[in-house]
């Protein structure tokens, strides 16, 4: 193997450093360590040791940094003199590490545990530094070994003592004081001390990665679920695919398996499958196991056991088999921990935590996952079986709530029936009342019905016969109505509908004329006629006819509607709850005309009617119609009273479906409003739960993440917002290539505030690639002008220089922004002299400025002369080139800068004895002159925006400032004070008032100018 040399080793440690966290930089650091002793260069070798322990320290090998910690120890106690002072505060930080390693490290026995740390007290001891870190590992190591009394003195005195430089950053020391309070049981207490980790105020590499996954429970535990869903959704995104994070993936996944998201859990779980084999660091690798095991469990309970998991080691399991094989692992390493400490408490948590009981039914999180499959043991059980219902005395009381919930047309009815199936079909047929088994059936072919069943006419027939044997010729009509709109509903010749139409009105108007149900019966009829009568026009009136409602056009609506009017107004009094739905089908057909002033009324009417009669649910779908229609009116404070009030009144509806569309009706309008995000965000929330349920997750519960994306950008909550709308992305994008343009620019957006700008330049480019063949340009420029940014921000600055130079030419396709094309040629020129610049690149850097004012000036030339007064446009114009020149002179300070340092370091290398021959190439640069350039053009644009008037002072004095510090740099200290000085004095004249801060700020600069 050929041997390193010292240049190799030191370009290594330079890229390892710089390496992705893992085995395969722990790998390379190794063979780095050996490089270097092999040359027997000690600085070298101590600088390689020190890279192994943090390559170890960051990855699940963490415990493998004690080998090369006593190596460096060794070192240091052989010349301590080679170690200089940052060297030997490292080596003495490293040393808690160690500590926790130590007692992380099952085979190393307890008294070396010990020993271990006496040791690390006494040199921090003999080094000067406080016991304070010495005291939290005595604590973990006493908690461990189930010395409690001695664990609670250390605690005491960990706190007690002095905070100096071997003192963990205060976010970790927050982390362990909390983790000791849940120990204890004060999840309050633990929650009060992590407060300033978990609002930013503390942080630090892993934090508050770390504890966003510790205070899951404790805020399930105390009912905080806001809390506890958003830290999941925050921290997750901050953990995800972190090797040293492990146990805190497994406080997500166990999580999700205690507040009821257990398909989430495992789809976390999927994405860390590859962390699954065993670890180096055992302890990690049961803390990681541990929570995977919960969900395990939860799963097998819910009748997932045999369901397939994730491979271990290569090898297909399904949920119990992984269970046993990760239970039996993680045990015998909490036996090892038993044997060291003896005692078995880390046996007996290990046990504790893999036996949590769910915490919480269901608690929604927004993000989207897919719905577990439908255990094996449940899909031979009869679909009724799973649907709800209210308990009942017994089966007597059950059937009559039910009756009287089909009278009513409750929502509750479908799952009472349901029940009432169940348990008669427990009973022998022999002793099922005739009657109850008709009304079974007939629920059951309803619903059958209602799906579209090939043999629900089958069904719906044998129904009305079995009512007429049994007298009840009520439910024998109604049963033939049923078979008309089944008819309809499969696409049955139109000859053929009319006539069981016809039947099921005849029918209805033979009952007794003292039957109850008899008018009843004749107004669905009629009702069901007139509706399924439109449709069957529509038909015969070909596909041309079809979908076609511009305004004045009637299309057979204007007959529709009289007949609607007419039922309403005969059945108004007697029949309430038929009228009500006449008056929304008339509102459906006014704004099917393009006439929504017109639907409006009837639509209250609709609901008022309903909510009178005692049937609120019915108004539902009026009252949320209502609002969308105020809403496209702009009538917003009316459709948030009709939303709320289809809010109160969906109490007891069923439909998952209704109950979603209720909500993000109600969500979409809050959003619009500038003080209820909040609220917006729950209702969205609750409604994508509630789209889920139905089986629409990819529809109306994308729509409803969506909204509720914005709702938590709109409340600051960017990293809640990316990582909802990046759950739903797919769904998305499959809604059209407005919208698919409009998600991504939004995601785009929020990655941008969470810093992560090679992300965001990703979704704009992925935007504007989407926008590519639109016929207005505007949008896809934007957009490349916005990856542009990003680009340029993430340094990639051959990337961004494509894209500004795409949306420039974009841009100017259109003709008609000038001011994005300034801005486009103003970022071009920052570019142009990044990195080792020449001549050529500042002169590039100037022409663009140059042309940027051209732009500006052309195009205030075409507004007017660009006088003030010439409007908003030309005022933006004027501005703009007010802010170019003064970018300009801010380029040209950067000239003068770089030439002076470049300088500074020739001369440097010429006193010791350096080349210098890169001096004599050099153009020469007047600096001087520069300098005069920058204080006209500061001059001119402090000029141009006191003309625009007080909305720039701030711009004005920012000018002013920068020529006075100009002057100042050129020996003219006087002239830039006077400069300085007149505009304080301008300031405090103003009869409208200079903002307090704006002249603090300007009486500061000038005070420090004459010192």
């Amino acid at each position: 193997m050929t041997m390193l040399t010292r240049e190799e080793i030191e370009q290594g440690l330079a890229e390892n450093r710089s390496s992705p966290n893992g085995a395969a930089r722990n790998a390379h650091a190794e063979v780095l360590v050996g490089a270097a002793e092999a040359i027997g260069d000690g600085a070298l070798f101590r600088t390689a040791l020190d890279n192994l322990i943090n390559a170890y320290l960051w990855s699940a090998e963490s415990s493998k940094m004690l080998v090369p910690f006593a190596r460096l120890l060794q070192e240091y106690d052989k010349d301590p003199g080679s170690f200089d002072r940052w060297d030997a505060h490292s080596l003495f930080w490293q040393f808690k590490w160690v500590a926790t390693a130590i007692g992380d490290s099952p085979e190393i026995p307890l008294e070396s545990a010990v020993g271990w740390l006496d040791e690390m007290e006494r040199r921090y001891r003999i080094a000067g530094y406080s016991e304070r870190p010495v005291r939290e590992s005595e604590l973990w190591l006493a908690d461990a070994i189930g010395e409690d009394d001695r664990a609670e003195r250390a605690h005491r005195a960990w706190l007690a003592a002095d905070r100096d430089d071997m003192s963990d950053c205060h976010a970790c020391e927050l982390n362990g004081q909390g983790a000791y309070a849940v120990l204890r049981g004060e999840d309050a207490r633990a929650l009060e001390l992590w407060q300033p980790v978990l609002a930013g105020e503390r942080t630090c590499a892993e934090e508050p990665h770390r504890l966003l996954a510790t205070s899951l429970l404790p805020l399930l535990r105390l009912g905080r679920f806001d809390e506890a869903r958003s830290h999941h959704v925050r921290g997750y995104r901050m953990a995800r695919g972190n090797e040293s994070l492990l146990p805190s993936i497994g406080k997500h996944i166990e999580f999700c398996a205690l507040s009821g998201n257990e398909s989430r859990g495992l789809e976390i779980l999927a994405e860390h499958a590859a962390h699954m084999s065993p670890l180096v660091n055992v302890d990690d690798q049961m803390a990681f196991h541990g929570g995977i095991l919960v969900l395990l469990r939860r799963l097998t309970e819910l009748g997932h056991g045999q369901s397939p998991a994730v491979p271990y080691e290569g090898v297909p399991h399904t949920v119990s088999e992984l269970y046993e094989v990760l239970r039996a692992s993680s045990l015998e390493i909490a036996r090892r921990f038993d044997a060291r400490n003896g005692t078995t408490r880390v046996s007996d948590r290990f046990l504790a935590r893999i036996g949590r009981e769910p915490l919480v039914g269901v608690l929604p999180l927004g993000v989207r996952s897919s719905a577990l499959p439908r255990p094996a043991a449940a899909v031979s059980a009869p679909a009724a079986a799973a649907v709800p219902a209210p308990p009942a005395a017994d089966v007597e009381e059950l059937v009559e709530r039910a009756r009287q919930a089909r009278e009513q047309r409750h929502p509750a009815a479908d799952a009472l029936w349901a029940e009432v199936g169940v348990r008669v079909d427990a009973r022998p047929q022999d002793e099922v009342d005739p009657l109850l088994a008709a009304d079974i059936a007939d629920q059951r072919a309803l619903t059958a019905a209602r799906g579209g069943a090939a043999n629900a006419s089958e069904l719906l027939e044998a129904v009305r016969d079995r009512y007429r044997e049994l007298g009840r010729s009520e439910r024998a009509a109604l049963a033939e109505l049923r078979l008309a709109s089944a008819a309809a509903q499969s696409g049955a010749e139109p000859q053929r509908i009319r006539e069981l139409l016809a039947v099921a009105l005849k029918a209805a108007e033979a009952l007794d004329a003292d039957e109850p149900l008899r008018m009843r019966r004749i107004a669905l009829a009629e009702l069901s006629s007139i509706r399924v009568e439109s449709y069957l026009r529509s038909l015969e009136a070909g596909p041309e006819h079809e979908h076609l409602h511009e305004p004045g056009q009637d299309h057979g609506h204007g007959e529709l509607a009289a007949e609607l009017g007419a039922f309403a107004a005969a059945y108004a009094q007697t029949l309430p709850d038929l009228a009500a739905e006449a008056e929304e089908m008339l509102g459906r057909v006014a704004l099917s005309q393009g006439e929504p002033e017109r639907a409006l009324p009837l639509l209250a009417a609709s609901a008022a009617r309903a909510v009178a009669a005692g049937l609120p649910w019915q108004a539902v779908d009026a009252l949320v119609l209502r609002a969308g229609v105020l809403m496209s009116v702009e009538r917003p404070e009316e459709a948030e009273e009709a939303a709320r009030s289809a809010l109160e009144h969906s109490a007891e509806v069923t439909e998952a479906e209704t109950q979603g569309v209720v909500r993000l009706t109600l969500a979409d309008i809050l959003l619009r409003r500038t003080d209820a995000a909040a609220e917006a965000a729950e209702h969205a929330l609750t409604a994508a739960h509630w789209f889920d349920q139905a089986g629409l997750t990819a529809d109306g519960g994308a729509q409803a993440r969506l909204v509720l994306a914005r709702a938590y950008a709109r409340e600051g909550r960017h990293a809640d917002a990316a990582e909802v709308l990046q759950s739903t992305l797919p769904d998305l994008l499959e809604h059209g290539e407005g919208q698919a343009v409009s998600v991504r620019e939004f995601l785009g957006d929020l990655l941008r505030q969470l810093g992560d700008a090679r992300a965001a330049a990703e979704q704009y480019l992925l935007a504007a690639e989407v926008a590519k063949g639109w016929e207005d340009t505007r949008p896809q420029a934007a957009l490349a002008q916005a990856a542009a940014e990003q680009l340029s921000t993430a340094r990639l600055d051959r990337e961004a220089l494509a894209a500004y130079e795409r949306s420039l030419e974009l841009y100017r396709v259109t003709g008609d922004a000038p001011v994005a094309e300034v801005r486009i040629l103003r970022s071009l020129a920052w570019m142009a002299p990044r990195g080792d610049a020449d001549e050529a690149a500042w002169a590039r850097a100037r022409d663009l400025m140059d042309q940027a004012a051209g732009v500006l000036e052309v195009a205030l030339a075409e507004a007017g002369s660009g006088e003030a007064g010439e409007g908003r446009a030309a005022t933006q114009l004027r501005g703009e080139l007010a802010q170019t020149w003064l970018q300009l002179a801010q380029l040209l300070d950067w000239r003068v800068t770089s030439y002076e340092q470049a300088e500074e370091e020739d001369e440097g290398e010429t006193e010791t004895g350096g080349g210098g021959g890169e001096s004599s190439r050099r153009a020469e640069v007047d600096t001087e002159a520069l300098r005069l350039e920058e204080i006209e053009l500061t001059a001119r644009a402090g000029d141009l925006y006191a003309e625009l008037g007080p909305d720039h002072l701030g711009d004005r004095l920012q000018c002013v400032q920068y020529a006075a510090w100009t002057e100042q740099e050129i020996g003219r200290e006087e002239a830039g004070a006077a400069r300085l000085s007149a505009l304080v004095e301008e300031f405090r004249a103003m009869p409208e008032g200079v903002p307090d801060e704006l002249l603090e700020r300007a009486q500061s600069s000038l005070d420090s100018l004459r010192s």
